[in-house]
């Protein structure tokens, strides 16, 4: 089968890596031609955002699939009607890339998210303080996203097509990731707890198990439920929520895609987001998503003060513990905050593997340097 991808970041990569025990070829479009995707499938050089240059490629394959939701929607719907399979659904995909749209899906769905006024400039702002600027279009890893606190922060606003929100007293940050394919067959991911780089504002490590209550776990199950009835698409979707101070789950936003807070299902599940979603584009049985063990996953990031060439250096110490995996991504650039690879970690129980996360924060903050090496 010929399975199209558009996008050739680290997601794709880690789908590829992980489908090459069967039998297909792999094509993706990036506008990189260094991209991590680059080297283990048929590349093409391209701008997904582009649609000419999406439809040309997606003509003759047997499924497009996408690892970022910024993609050209009306080329996908086009493809579509042309008899190609598209996964997720084009209109899953539009309605996800537009904060705007996401935000009105919820509500028309009873899907509990924050309250929110859409606008679009920052002269038809009247929200109540603070609130969460969310632009409607572009927004990924913290980007497109900003905290107004306060009157003078209102000077901060962008004056661009936006969802402002109001801010939740968190408590945790959890992600879910469900996965449904053609024949109606749901799994569900154990939900994860993340923890954020707050200067970076991306996801800094998470934890799985989550340490929830039964009756969190609950909400999330009937939000679960209704988020994939009603968005009536296959595809593999990671649903980041809020739990509140006072036992409340909020869905902050969703991804149409394999995502980072699904890294750890790596090692840590009977089998990975990356596995199911092989599954899912291939309409297969869907993977058993048991967690073996507690798992966790640190983010390795791009240095602070640097851009340009990678180099990585004190990994052969974090070699050196157990049941702690290294992945890299293949980026031969560099720049701050840019995601570069991930280390997964095992642990028997919630206590060691927090442990263990710590203690390699710190190693890597004193050890490992993505930037060119000291002479």
């Amino acid at each position: 089968m010929k399975i199209g991808i558009l996008g050739g970041g680290q997601l794709g990569r880690m789908l590829i890596q992980e489908a090459l025990k069967y039998d297909d070829e792999f094509y993706t479009l990036d506008p990189s031609s260094d991209c991590p995707c680059a080297g283990i499938s048929h590349f093409t050089k391209g701008d997904f955002n582009d649609y000419q240059a999406v439809m040309d490629f997606g003509k003759d394959k047997d499924v497009l699939t996408i690892e970022i939701e910024h993609v050209n929607v009306q080329a996908l719907e086009d493809l579509q009607k042309q008899g190609i399979k598209i996964i997720p659904s084009p209109s899953a995909v539009k309605i996800i890339q537009q904060k705007i749209l996401q935000k009105e899906f919820y509500q028309k769905n009873e899907i509990p998210s924050p309250d929110f006024q859409v606008v679009r400039d920052k002269s038809e702002v009247n929200f109540p303080l603070p609130f969460v600027q969310k632009l409607n279009t572009g927004g990924y890893d913290g980007k497109g996203v900003q905290v107004i606190r306060n009157e003078k922060e209102l000077e901060n606003l962008w004056d661009a097509p936006s969802v402002l929100e109001a801010l939740v007293d968190i408590e945790k940050e959890l992600s879910v990731i469900v996965a449904k394919n053609d024949k109606g067959e749901v799994k569900v991911f154990p939900v994860t707890e993340m923890v954020a780089n707050p200067r970076l504002n991306l996801l800094d490590f998470n934890i799985c198990p989550s340490e929830i209550s039964d009756e969190i776990q609950t909400q999330i199950d009937e939000i679960v439920r209704k988020f994939i009835q009603a968005m009536a698409s296959s595809g593999l979707f990671a649903i980041e929520l809020f739990l509140d101070k006072n036992g409340k789950v909020w869905v902050n936003e969703t991804a149409p895609r394999l995502h980072n807070s699904g890294h750890l299902t790596q090692e840590g599940n009977s089998n990975s987001q990356f596995e199911q979603m092989y599954r899912v584009v291939k309409n297969l049985p869907l993977a058993d998503t048991d967690a073996d063990k507690y798992s966790g996953m640190f983010n390795l990031v791009g240095e602070d003060g640097y851009q340009g060439k990678a180099y990585y250096e004190g990994l052969e110490e974090v070699l050196k513990l157990p049941k702690t995996y290294v992945h890299l991504y293949g980026k031969t650039e560099t720049k701050p905050g840019r995601k570069m690879g991930h280390i997964n970690i095992l642990a028997d129980n919630r206590k060691e593997l927090l442990e263990k996360l710590t203690t390699i924060k710190s190693m890597i903050l004193s050890l490992i340097h993505i930037s060119e090496p000291t002479r």
